[in-house]
C-alpha cells in the first residue's frame, strides 16, 4: 500500500459540525473523490483504516461522522473488537441515534459533504464515487439518487433495508439515478431479505440503472469489518475487488 496522508476535518453544515476523517495519496494530486459512509459503529480506527486503503488506490476519501449531532467520533464507546452477540448493550444505545438520522436530515448533510469535497485542493473535479456499509449502504444509495448530477458510482455492502416498503425506502429514486451501481449482499442478513434483494433489482432494472448485484454466500451482515465477529476476510477482499473495478472505470 502506498504512503497515505490523513487528517481529521470540521464539515459546516446546515445542522452544525460534522467531524470527518480524511485520506489521500502522499504526495502529488488532486485526486478522484469518494465519500466513504459509516456503518453504525461509527467512524474508528477500522473505518480509517479502509479509508487509508481506498486512498492508496488513488482516492481522496472523506468518512463523515454522520451521527455529529450527537457529539464528535466516538460517539459510544466501543471495545476494540465489537462481538454484539455479547454486547447487547451497544445497540440498545445506538438504537435511537440511528432512528433519530431522518433522510432528509442525511441528505442535507450529504449536500454539505459534497460541496466540501468540491473545494477540497486534494480533489479533481467532476462527479464522486459513493460507498457505504450496513446503514451507509442506504445512504450511499439514496445519495446517488437525491444528487445524480454529482455521483457517477455509488457502491452498498452488507445494507440494510435498502428495498423496504417503508414510503421512505431508498429504493424508490431509482428513477433519478445517473451512477453506476454495484451491491455486495451478505446472504445470512436478516436487515436484507431475498425479496429485498428481488424488489431493488427488479426497480433499478426497470429504471434503467446500470447496476450489478450480487449475494455473497456464507457472509455475515457487517462481512467487510475487521474488528467486529461478522469480519469474513474473503468476503471482505472480494469486497475490495469489486469496489476498486467500479471506481477505477467510472472516477
Amino acid at each position: 500500500m502506498g504512503a497515505v496522508h490523513g487528517t481529521t476535518e470540521d464539515i459546516a453544515t446546515r445542522d452544525g459540525t460534522a467531524d470527518a476523517y480524511l485520506a489521500h495519496p502522499d504526495g502529488g494530486g488532486p485526486f478522484p473523490a469518494v465519500l466513504l459512509y459509516m456503518d453504525a459503529f461509527g467512524l474508528r480506527p477500522q473505518l480509517k483504516k479502509m479509508a487509508d486503503r481506498l486512498a492508496s488506490a488513488g482516492y481522496t476519501v472523506l468518512v463523515p461522522n454522520v451521527f455529529y449531532r450527537h457529539g464528535r467520533a466516538p460517539v459510544i464507546d466501543l471495545p476494540d473488537f465489537v462481538d454484539p452477540g455479547e454486547r447487547p448493550e451497544l445497540f440498545e444505545r445506538l438504537g435511537p441515534i440511528i432512528q433519530s438520522l431522518t433522510p432528509e436530515a442525511t441528505m442535507r448533510d450529504a449536500d454539505a459533504y459534497l460541496a466540501w469535497l468540491s473545494e477540497c485542493p486534494m480533489v479533481k473535479g467532476g462527479p464522486v464515487g459513493v460507498t457505504g456499509y450496513c446503514m451507509g449502504a442506504g445512504l450511499a444509495l439514496r445519495t446517488a439518487g437525491t444528487y445524480p448530477d454529482r455521483v457517477a458510482a455509488a457502491a452498498g455492502f452488507h445494507g440494510a433495508n435498502l428495498a423496504s416498503t417503508a414510503a421512505d425506502s431508498p429504493h424508490l429514486l431509482a428513477a433519478r439515478i445517473k451512477a453506476e451501481l454495484y451491491f455486495g449482499h451478505a446472504d445470512q442478513d436478516r436487515a436484507l431479505p431475498p425479496e429485498q434483494i428481488e424488489r431493488l433489482n427488479g426497480v433499478l432494472a426497470a429504471a434503467g440503472v446500470h447496476h450489478r448485484c450480487e449475494v455473497y454466500a456464507g457472509a455475515h451482515h457487517g462481512f467487510t469489518q475487521a474488528d467486529t465477529a461478522a469480519y469474513d476476510l474473503a468476503a471482505a477482499e472480494r469486497h475490495w475487488a469489486a469496489l476498486l473495478d467500479l471506481f477505477a472505470r467510472t472516477l
